[in-house]
């Protein structure tokens, strides 16, 4: 029996375009609001930064959907949409307002097949399942790896010390920072199915454990006398 070659319904000029849909959706849920946007005041959370960990989403999801064998083109579509509503909807209904939002667009450009657009929006709508992983679709489970991934290593560990500063602490709290991301990281590392995902997770678990071995030998403790 020969392996049946799948045509990929997404052309790289429709994903391009995809991807400049998002990003302008980003914008828009920022400008678009009185006060600035939902969450414009945690900085990393701008819409600049939530397209960024979109395409990141993108990339690792993509490299799990190859390895697993899943269908890539459900999952690289269903990275690009799954935080487009981030911004403007409630954290806790963001996943069903982005399968809309990815529904509408699919529906309205091009002809998508149903089936496709039915799994692309499926994973979407579910990437924020916090139950085991062994219960999903494959394309959903790669997504949510990809989105608990792109926390982890030396990504996730810049982001925390940007919080530092945001939060007017010094550096001498970066151990602790980083170590929050150590943690992260081991909670995913405990989650995670696939054999890709569990390989990725591990190798930026290595990288954030030696930020933090380096940090805690090379920033001594200071303790201030409070003024009388």
């Amino acid at each position: 029996m020969g392996v049946e070659v799948r045509e990929s319904p997404v052309s790289a000029a429709s994903f391009e375009a995809m991807e400049a849909f998002v990003g302008d959706y980003l914008a828009a849920s920022v400008n678009n609001e009185v006060d600035g946007g939902r969450m414009r005041w945690y900085p990393w959370h701008s819409a600049a930064y939530r397209f960024n960990h979109i395409r990141n989403v993108v990339a690792i999801a993509t490299e799990i959907a190859e390895a697993e064998g899943a269908n890539v083109d459900v999952v690289r579509v269903a990275a690009l949409f799954h935080d487009v509503s981030k911004l403007e909807a409630e954290q806790d209904h963001h996943a069903e307002a982005g399968a809309r939002v990815a529904r509408e667009y699919l529906q309205s450009h091009g002809e998508y097949p149903e089936s496709f657009v039915e799994e692309v929006c499926t994973a979407v709508a579910d990437h924020s399942y916090q139950g085991p992983l062994t219960e999903l679709p494959l394309e959903t489970r790669c997504l949510i790896e990809a989105d608990l991934l792109d926390k982890v290593g030396a990504n996730g560990a810049v982001l925390l010390v940007l919080r530092m500063g945001y939060e007017s602490r010094t550096h001498m709290d970066a151990a602790e920072m980083v170590g929050r991301v150590a943690d992260r990281g081991e909670d995913v590392a405990a989650r995670v199915e696939s054999d890709r995902a569990v390989s990725l997770v591990h190798q930026r678990l290595k990288r954030v454990k030696w930020l933090r071995e380096w940090l805690d030998d090379e920033i001594a403790g200071v303790d201030i006398e409070p003024d009388e």
